[in-house]
């Protein structure tokens, strides 16, 4: 590509699987900026980075993937930023397919992988139940929401850094920021490797924060998408119990009232949300 490209790999306790993955970015001849954030490790990370040639960035403890990701971001000089997990499951060799993409007009190129290299058939269901959530949410299907492996255009990215949680739902925010903004999104499928070491993902804790991050970001960037149908299910709530206590009373009860109530009034949230939504796509048009 004729951008400067830059690699953006945050590593916790990865000394071990470093040497490798650097040595083999540097045999892709990519004439890349390779920047590793160290987020607080407790080995030879940062050491072991910077003896493989990589611009090293420290965190001082431990502040999340996603904070890796932001740092990493706000240091690259390149107009291309590639990111990528530091624990050998995405492979160097892939990255040239997200950058054809980038060169066919997309924004955003997600590895996508496979459903049989997601680690564990629990894991693949979850991933499963994410997608579909977040392709309701956002209107365009989605392959794989939590992928970490992507290349994007560093001056649309940068634009949703301040909605990037610290955690490990960076892939999410991003990837839902980018299709309610109108930024295309493509998706490469890739084979994703074996991860060496342990996982720092909690399944249960993460997975809960995964579910309400997809709630927050579709409600923030297309709120009657969220608000619409939990308008409608109210109002048909409220109307069948009316229905059933007329039908068997014959009469019209406080609950009923309440619930029809309710359900206007959620509407008229969605509606005013939708109005401040309409800032966030004015920030995403600036200096497009």
């Amino acid at each position: 590509m004729s951008h400067k490209l830059s690699i953006i790999i945050p590593a916790k306790n990865e000394a071990k699987n470093l040497p490798e993955l650097l040595a083999d970015i540097g045999l892709q001849n990519l004439a890349a900026e390779i920047i590793v954030v160290d987020d607080g490790s407790t080995d030879t990370t940062a050491a072991v980075a910077i003896a493989s040639g990589a611009k090293v960035i420290s965190h001082p403890y431990s502040q999340g993937n996603g904070a890796a990701i932001k740092t990493g971001a706000r240091n690259a000089n390149g107009e291309i930023l590639v990111f990528m997990d530091a624990d050998g499951q995405h492979k160097p060799g892939d990255i040239a397919k997200l950058l054809d993409k980038l060169n066919h007009g997309y924004d955003m190129a997600i590895g996508a992988r496979k459903a049989n290299t997601h680690a564990g058939l629990f894991r693949r269901i979850a991933n499963s139940f994410y997608n579909h959530l977040a392709s309701m949410m956002t209107g365009h299907k989605i392959e794989d929401l939590t992928s970490g492996f992507r290349a994007v255009r560093a001056n649309k990215f940068k634009k949703f850094l301040y909605l990037l949680p610290n955690g490990f739902s960076y892939p999410t925010t991003s990837t839902m920021a980018f299709f309610r903004s109108g930024f295309p999104v493509a998706y490469v499928p890739i084979k994703a490797g074996k991860r060496e070491g342990k996982s720092h993902i909690k399944i249960i804790k993460d997975g809960i924060r995964f579910f309400i991050i997809i709630l927050k970001v579709g409600a923030l960037f297309s709120p009657m998408r969220l608000f619409l149908p939990v308008s409608g299910a109210v109002f048909v709530t409220g109307i069948s119990y009316y229905a059933y206590t007329f039908i068997h009373f014959g009469r019209f009860t406080n609950m009923s009232a309440v619930l029809i109530l309710a359900s206007l009034l959620i509407f008229l949230i969605g509606i005013l949300s939708e109005q401040i939504s309409s800032l966030h796509y004015k920030h995403s048009d600036d200096n497009r």
